[in-house]
């Protein structure tokens, strides 16, 4: 009995330690300004080869325009899958949004990237707007854009 015992209870001590921890990250978007329609936003985490392995957040819940950020699309389109992320609304030139996204502690300091990727109808599609190495130092800072985002900042919750 004591051996059966202990053997669930090193079971379970694997298991816990096997779970795997994110952490909430306050995500604050600030636009350039533009004229025209509002931006369509994806945040998706990257494996170290550069492949999609999550959508972490959508700026824009009409499914009618994501074909437009195209990259993104390749990957989701092909999964075939529900986003597996929240969406919110577009956000327009000068305005700024702020979202909740969970990144998995296991992925930091892995390699791992995260990508903004941003499209606004009849205008460019920047496939990597903001895109940064996933490191304990860039989820608490503050990123540059190069296309309709002027800049990102990330806060641990």
């Amino acid at each position: 009995m004591k051996k059966i015992t202990a053997i669930f209870l090193l079971a379970l001590i694997t298991m816990a330690f096997t779970i795997t921890e994110s952490t909430k990250y306050k995500c604050m978007i600030q636009m350039k300004n533009y004229d025209g329609e509002g931006a369509y936003v994806v945040i998706s985490l990257l494996n170290p080869e550069g492949k999609y392995e999550k959508t972490l957040y959508v700026q824009g819940d009409d499914e009618d325009w994501y074909h437009d950020i195209t990259e993104w699309w390749n990957f989701h389109g092909k999964v075939r899958s529900d986003i597996d992320a929240i969406t919110g609304a577009t956000i327009s030139g000068g305005n700024r949004a702020i979202s909740v996204i969970e990144i998995p502690n296991d992925k930091i300091d892995q390699g791992y990237k995260i990508r903004f990727e941003s499209a606004v109808e009849d205008q460019e599609y920047y496939k990597d707007d903001v895109e940064f190495e996933l490191t304990s130092e860039n989820v608490k800072g503050k990123i540059e854009g190069k296309g309709f985002i002027r800049y990102i900042r990330m806060i641990p919750q």
